[in-house]
């Protein structure tokens, strides 16, 4: 298969991160290329210990939602995120951080974890990297 998978992570919810690295890795695992476009809350995820750190984007209930949900992923065997960033990476995956983002909320390149990162970037870099995928999403 070919073809290329691009994904604006733009949120940073713990479930929508879990579901960008799965499709990315999924379409890295098909002989697809992918990136993931990572803005605004997404970015936050980059942060150094940061990926494992975001809220559920429903169940919050102070936090047991969260506790709940970890404790049936590892009960159905899904790989922590960490696990899954470091697939992507290996299988080839790209990761664009956004540059508007990281000077509007402040975020030094020091401040992220920079050996999980490709190339920093604006709306052209993504729309450079979108204009032939075949699978465009936005989470």
């Amino acid at each position: 298969m070919t073809g290329k998978a691009v994904i604006v992570v733009h949120s940073g919810d713990l479930d929508k991160i879990y579901s960008a690295l799965i499709i990315g890795n999924g379409a890295l695992s098909m002989g697809m290329e992918a990136s993931l476009y990572f803005t605004f809350w997404g970015l936050q995820r980059l942060k150094k210990g940061g990926l494992d750190k975001g809220p559920l984007s429903k169940m919050h209930m102070l936090g047991l939602g969260r506790w709940m949900v970890g404790k049936r992923m590892k009960k159905a065997n899904v790989a922590p995120l960490e696990k899954l960033m470091e697939d992507y990476k290996e299988l080839g995956g790209r990761i664009i951080a956004c540059e508007m983002t990281m000077e509007i909320m402040g975020i030094k390149p020091d401040e992220l974890r920079r050996d999980w990162i490709d190339e920093y970037g604006a709306v052209g870099t993504y729309i450079h990297e979108a204009k032939d995928a075949s699978i465009t999403l936005f989470i």
